[in-house]
């Protein structure tokens, strides 16, 4: 299985959906994720999410579409 290493950007703008999008980032941090590091913006009022994966080219692809289908989360 060819991996590759990828980086993405998470802004959450809507707390709302924070638990489901745990709860995906737990499910492939089983396997894939190697690092995750969370900066809250208070005077934005927003969350910035850097997610470091070890992974095959189309799991990081699902894993980026998933959370961009969550409400106020987006993918950067």
């Amino acid at each position: 299985m060819n991996t590759e290493i990828s980086i993405i950007g998470i802004i959450v703008k809507n707390i709302e959906n924070v638990d489901e999008l745990n709860k995906i980032l737990s499910e492939y941090g089983k396997k894939y994720i190697i690092g995750r590091m969370g900066i809250p913006h208070i005077k934005k009022k927003i969350n910035i999410i850097t997610i470091v994966m070890d992974a095959p080219h189309n799991i990081i692809d699902e894993l980026k579409n998933i959370i961009s289908n969550l409400d106020g989360i987006n993918i950067i």
